[in-house]
């Protein structure tokens, strides 16, 4: 039996992939916005905990590794927690960087950096980061006339290249990236094509499986087969770039990334 941290599971894929590891026998530890989503998730997943905390907030960053570490290591951290890409303005959190970028991006970085080190380490990202832009000159969109399509993209491959950034420099720890699929999620829309129940099917089996095909690092998946990234995502230099970004914005370090 696995114990696996899965953000953003109160709804959509996060909460598909927990309800799989449950219904398999794992541990599970979910993650909710606020204490009401908190409750609505406890009601309809057998979960061993919830972690709270607002993930666009770098204080609740910290807060939810904080609850997490309480609660022991675990196996495996899935860094499922989104924000899409329909909005039409810029939203500005209470850190002054954009929604889209800190909790797709920011939170997973301080998550990775605080939580103590699992096993196993899955990024959601998407189809989408094919069409992503890895430049950081205007990552928070302060100049750009927003597009929230371009800024999610964007997002998208910062992710897969914090996974490969942290396969790079934990080799210890099997970090990937996944694309669900373009579903029919709140987030991916009712007539989005591909097939929902396969969406959350990767990034279990890549959290949990024996399966040597599941057993190996820093690549990037879609519905259990290694798929094609932007070329930007396997750039030492432009993870390296990420990586400090992320320390400048957020505070925190990820100087302890190499071996412990």
């Amino acid at each position: 039996m696995a114990r696996v941290f899965v953000t953003g599971s109160t709804d959509g894929l996060g909460l598909m992939a927990a309800q799989l590891l449950t219904g398999r026998g794992h541990s599970v530890t979910a993650h909710a916005r606020n204490q009401h989503r908190a409750d609505e998730v406890r009601a309809v997943l057998r979960a061993d905990a919830v972690a709270v905390g607002d993930l666009s907030a770098i204080a609740e960053m910290r807060a939810v590794a904080d609850q997490v570490n309480a609660l022991g290591r675990h196996d495996a951290v899935i860094h499922n927690a989104a924000v899409g890409y329909r909005e039409p303005r810029r939203i500005t959190t209470a850190d002054g960087l954009a929604q889209v970028f800190a909790v797709n991006v920011l939170a997973p970085y301080v998550l990775t950096a605080l939580i103590e080190r699992p096993q196993r380490l899955v990024y959601l990202s998407s189809g989408m980061q094919r069409g992503g832009r890895s430049d950081l000159g205007d990552a928070q969109w302060e100049q750009r006339r927003w597009n929230g399509s371009q800024a999610y993209a964007d997002s998208k491959l910062f992710d897969t290249m914090l996974a490969f950034a942290v396969a790079r420099l934990w080799p210890d720890v099997l970090a990937n990236s996944v694309d669900p699929g373009w579903v029919a999620t709140r987030m991916g829309g009712g007539g989005a094509p591909d097939d929902l129940a396969a969406g959350a099917v990767t990034q279990v089996w890549l959290a949990v499986s024996n399966d040597p095909a599941a057993s190996v690092t820093g690549e990037h998946f879609y519905h259990q087969h290694p798929h094609g990234t932007h070329p930007d995502a396997r750039s030492v230099e432009r993870q390296d770039a990420l990586l400090h970004y992320c320390a400048q914005r957020s505070g925190i370090s990820l100087s302890h990334l190499g071996p412990p």
